[in-house]
C-alpha cells in the first residue's frame, strides 16, 4: 500500500498475505482481523499477492518523495503475513529480487520468526544490504529469544517492535540492536498498556544508544494518542552505515556498531516452541 497510515513507514507491501500465530503478541493479531474479515480469506492460508509492480513505482518516485520528507523513503513488508514464513519459500527469491532493484527505499523487514532467517537470506546478502533493516517483534519477555536470534543475522539495521507492549521489558538487552518502536494494541478488546512501560523503554534506548520510536497507546482505533508524556518520540535508528548517515536531525554518535556474523540453523528450545 503506498502512504501507509503506520506513522514508521511510508508504504507497505505484502507479495503475500496469510499467517499463523506464534505467541502472545499474536493473540488479537489486526492482520488476521483484516484478512478474514475484510478480504473474506483464511488467514492461515498463505497466497501470493498481485501487488508486485507497486513497489517499483514508489522506488521510481522515491527521490522526490525523499526531498519531501528529509530521508530516506521507508517500505514496511510485510504487515499481513511474515516474510519468513515457510509457506512462502517458493516466493520467497523472487521478492528478495525485487526488494534488491529498489534500492532507492529503505526496506524494513519486522519478523516473529528470525530463527528462520538464516538460511532464507539470498546469496549475495553478505554483511547485510544497507537498504534493509531487519526486525523481530518482542513485546513480552517470552519473546526476548528472538533477540538473541536476530542479532546472529548480519544486517545494516536490526529493530525491534515492542508493539504490543504488554509488559514491563525495563531487563531488555538491547546490545546489536539499533532502533526500538513501542507502542500499545489497537481493536477490540485491546490489551492495556501502561504508560510507564514505554517510558521505561524510552529510558533504556536512551541509555543504550537506541534510537527510539513512541507509535499510540492503547485504543479501540489505531494510531491514538502517539505522545508520550506530551512529547512526541520518532527517533531514527542511532547508526551510520556507509556513507549515508541513517538519521533525520544530527546525531553525535559515540562509536561503531559491530554486526555478528550468522550461525545458520541456530534456534533455542523457547523458538521452536513459538513456531509449533
Amino acid at each position: 500500500m503506498e502512504n501507509s497510515k503506520i506513522n514508521w513507514t511510508d508504504h507497505t507491501w505484502n507479495p503475500w498475505i496469510g499467517c499463523r500465530h506464534v505467541s502472545a503478541e499474536c493473540d488479537h493479531c489486526y492482520a488476521d482481523a483484516m484478512v478474514t474479515n475484510r478480504m473474506g480469506r483464511d488467514f492461515g492460508t498463505v497466497q501470493r499477492t498481485k501487488t508486485w509492480k507497486e513497489p517499483p513505482k514508489w522506488n521510481r518516485k522515491a527521490p522526490q518523495l525523499e526531498a519531501e520528507l528529509g530521508r530516506r523513503v521507508r517500505v514496511f513488508c510485510a504487515s499481513l503475513t511474515d516474510f519468513f514464513i515457510q509457506d512462502a519459500d517458493e516466493w520467497r527469491g523472487e521478492a528478495w529480487d525485487v526488494i534488491r532493484e529498489c534500492a532507492q527505499m529503505d526496506w524494513l523487514i519486522l519478523t516473529k520468526r528470525p530463527q528462520l532467517i538464516a538460511r532464507r537470506l539470498p546469496a549475495d546478502w553478505g554483511d547485510g544490504w544497507p537498504h534493509v533493516w531487519l526486525g523481530t517483534t518482542c513485546g513480552a519477555r517470552g519473546s526476548y529469544p528472538r533477540l538473541d536470534a536476530l542479532r546472529e543475522i548480519p544486517a545494516a539495521v536490526r529493530f525491534i517492535s515492542a508493539e504490543p507492549l504488554l509488559e514491563p521489558l525495563v531487563d531488555i538487552n538491547l546490545s546489536g540492536f539499533h532502533w526500538l518502536i513501542a507502542g500499545g494494541e489497537s481493536g477490540s478488546g485491546f490489551r492495556p498498556m501502561r504508560e510507564e512501560w514505554a517510558i521505561e523503554l524510552r529510558d533504556v534506548c536512551a541509555r543504550a544508544g537506541v534510537g527510539f520510536h513512541f507509535k499510540q497507546h492503547s485504543a479501540f482505533r489505531p494510531g491514538q494518542h502517539p505522545d508520550l508524556c506530551g512529547k512526541v518520540y520518532h527517533e531514527p535508528p542511532l547508526v551510520t552505515i556507509g556513507r549515508m548517515p541513517r538519521v533525520e536531525e544530527p546525531i553525535s554518535l559515540s562509536g561503531s556498531v559491530v554486526v555478528a556474523k550468522s550461525e545458520p540453523d541456530k534456534m533455542s528450545d523457547s523458538l521452536k516452541a513459538m513456531e509449533r
